[in-house]
């Protein structure tokens, strides 16, 4: 069973915490982080671009100019595709880019995931990462005293203050543990984990 240390923010250990071992010492499967960082990113466009076809376009009613006799080719509408101000040929209309991807598959890059951060040494546990009021220059000297600049910072519920403290600060996110994902934990180079959210990161997870 994986061992984590436990630190304050002063990057001094307190303690040691378990680790279940299916989640912190999975196999590391990297198929499954491009598999579910693509779903991911379909997921979140927003699929909003629209264009309008020759039947959708305003105008265009009558016949430009007879069929015969002109010398020009034949033309029906002023709102055919071939010409400006023209109708879209097979445009793009507003769709869900998102598609279904098992839970199953969800979990377990997500086992691999923090597993990979464990064995990378970039796995960093903290006893409470407290935050009495929103200042963004307490975050970052908290930052500081443990010695990461480029970390994912996921705690166990609502802390606004906390939240609010590092939204400006680059290279830094505050997530909850609900949220956690896989785009955003290869994103950070370290992983800061708080000592409740571990309980609730391991009942999601486990098998």
């Amino acid at each position: 069973m994986p061992t984590c240390d436990l630190y304050n923010l002063q990057k001094k250990k307190v303690g040691t915490l378990k680790l279940q071992d299916h989640i912190f010492g999975a196999p590391v499967k990297t198929h499954l982080f491009h598999e579910v960082t693509t779903w991911q990113l379909a997921t979140r466009r927003r699929g909003t671009a629209s264009t309008k076809e020759r039947a959708s376009v305003r105008g265009g009613g009558h016949k430009p100019w007879r069929q015969k006799g002109t010398g020009r080719a034949r033309a029906g509408t002023s709102r055919s595709p071939l010409w400006r101000g023209g109708g879209t040929i097979f445009g793009p209309h507003p769709r869900d880019y998102g598609y279904p991807l098992p839970k199953k598959v969800r979990k377990a890059a997500l086992r691999s995931a923090l597993s990979l951060r464990y064995q990378e040494g970039k796995l960093l546990l903290i006893e409470d990462f407290p935050a009495p009021e929103i200042k963004t220059k307490a975050f970052v000297e908290a930052m500081e005293g443990l010695g990461i600049k480029h970390a994912l910072i996921v705690i166990d519920g609502e802390n606004v203050n906390l939240e609010r403290s590092a939204r400006n600060v680059p290279g830094v996110k505050v997530l909850r543990h609900n949220g956690l994902n896989i785009f955003d934990i290869l994103k950070y180079e370290h992983l800061v984990i708080v000592k409740p959210a571990i309980e609730k990161i391991e009942e999601r997870l486990k098998a």
